[in-house]
């Protein structure tokens, strides 16, 4: 399979990456909207002209209320909306919670907010992209999806001792197995999905990294001054990747892949030496299978 690959760089904001292309009539939702990668995809994506609905947990005038973790309000966002759907860009998330959290239903919060709300959500939506009839979904991962795979013996760490990283981990490699799963099944639907890391942004996503890991990253000096490393990257350009996969025509069509710094990457062994690419475990399809029966049976129970 030949790698799709752009003219743009891994930092060309994400305004560029949409120059001259006209998005007026098309209707997309951005979770996590309101601040950091999230507000810069809204703010591309509406200025070139589409119709965007901002979903967050704590909406401002404009925005619609969606809380993830809260099925009640998943539902309620789905069903308060008509009409179709060109795209959903599935942003929101959390990261690292350092002590083991669930939400109401039980489920391990990381695993609740990053990926099995936003199932409930383009689930839920399904006739809506359907009706759009040349949807795209975008599932916002992470290359920390690297470090482990999704453990289906006990996803929400009832018996295994919780990890806020492995957590997190399993979370991304979910959502970027939910797009080669979607890919599977709604193609006929005229619905594609790819899955993207957006790479190191300072954004509220590390409110609960300690001082420790941040210098670790190279991200803070010993005073606890916020540092930016010539790796990371303004939101602007760190929903580059986003914009491209929701709104470009140069990926029209493409459907069940992985995406960073706005060229598709190699699969790649997972684990703790990897430091690029996709894990084969992120995009196998009797995975993919495997966790949207999972996700179906652990969205009807709750």
């Amino acid at each position: 399979m030949t790698l799709i690959s752009t003219p743009f760089g891994a930092k060309t904001p994400a305004a560029e990456i949409l120059a001259g292309v006209d998005l007026t009539g098309r209707r997309i939702i951005v979770t996590g909207g309101a601040s950091g990668i999230g507000a810069a995809t809204v703010q591309a994506l509406r200025g070139a002209g589409a119709e965007v609905t901002v979903a967050t947990r704590n909406p401002a005038d404009g925005e619609r209320a969606l809380d993830l973790s809260d099925l009640g309000s998943v539902r309620a966002f789905v069903a308060g909306w008509t009409g179709p759907l060109h795209a959903i860009v599935a942003n929101a998330g959390i990261m690292a919670v350092p002590t083991r959290e669930l939400a109401a239903n039980g489920w391990e919060l990381q695993l609740a907010t990053n990926f099995l709300g936003h199932f409930a959500l383009i689930t839920g939506l399904h006739e809506n992209l359907r009706e759009a009839g040349d949807a795209r979904v975008v599932t916002v991962s992470s290359g920390a999806h690297l470090r482990a795979p999704f453990d289906f013996d006990d996803p929400h760490f009832e018996r295994r001792p919780y990890d806020p990283w492995v957590a997190y981990a399993q979370s991304k490699t979910a959502d970027v197995l939910l797009a080669v799963a979607i890919a599977r099944r709604w193609a006929a639907d005229g619905v594609t999905a790819n899955s993207l890391a957006p790479g190191y942004i300072h954004t509220n996503l590390q409110r609960h990294l300690d001082d420790d890991t941040m210098r670790a990253f190279g991200s803070m000096d010993e005073e606890g001054n916020l540092l930016t490393p010539d790796y990371y990257k303004t939101p602007e350009q760190g929903a580059g990747t986003s914009v491209l996969l929701a709104a470009s025509p140069l990926v029209k069509g493409v459907t069940g892949r992985y995406f960073s710094d706005n060229q598709e990457e190699e699969v790649v062994p997972g684990g703790p030496e990897a430091t690029g690419g996709v894990a084969g475990w992120a995009i196998d399809p009797a995975l993919a299978d495997r966790l949207w029966d999972y996700a179906l049976e652990a969205v009807r129970r709750a």
